[in-house]
């Protein structure tokens, strides 16, 4: 009875020295890899990394969305260097999506999630459910904080060899 006691107050000890927080954050890391990874192969297949049809979406957010004036403005910008812009989201997203579940470089890859994310909400004010986005965007600042690379990752191994470093 008093071991159950004991691992109960110690939540530090956990199955291959990995506390339950470090696991949970693993699992957040992954899922928000995966999502990353599926809206490519999601997007790839609708076009939407061609110049055509990036421009027709952000057209699209443009026109229906209620995204502050400066924020549209940006987007227009997106929209009329789509021949750029549309690879480089694709690269985006399954970069973040391969770093984020591998557990590479995860601080910055998460922080840079954020920002994406951020960005993709506010471009989607008015035009789709508000907590579609916001829930992975505030994940996503929760791993950058929570050195979620730590757990089940390239991060881990990393952090042995150096272990002051911020990036993992």
């Amino acid at each position: 009875m008093t071991t159950n006691a004991t691992q109960a107050q110690n939540p530090t000890v956990s199955f291959a020295g990995q506390s339950d927080a470090a696991k949970g954050l693993a699992l957040v890391r992954m899922t928000i890899g995966a999502m990353f990874v599926w809206v490519f192969f999601e997007n790839l297949g609708k076009g939407l990394y061609t110049a055509s049809g990036y421009s027709g979406l952000i057209n699209y957010y443009i026109q229906k969305d209620h995204a502050p004036a400066a924020w549209k403005a940006v987007m227009a910008l997106a929209a009329s260097h789509a021949s750029m812009a549309a690879p480089l989201q694709g690269l985006t997203e399954i970069s973040l999506g391969i770093l984020l579940i591998v557990g590479l470089l995860t601080r910055p890859a998460a922080f840079v999630a954020f920002l994406f994310l951020a960005s993709l909400w506010v471009s989607e004010w008015g035009t789709s459910w508000i907590w579609e986005l916001l829930v992975p965007v505030l994940a996503s600042l929760g791993l950058a904080v929570g050195r979620a690379g730590r757990g089940w990752g390239i991060d881990a191994l990393l952090a042995r060899r150096h272990p002051a470093s911020p990036w993992w």
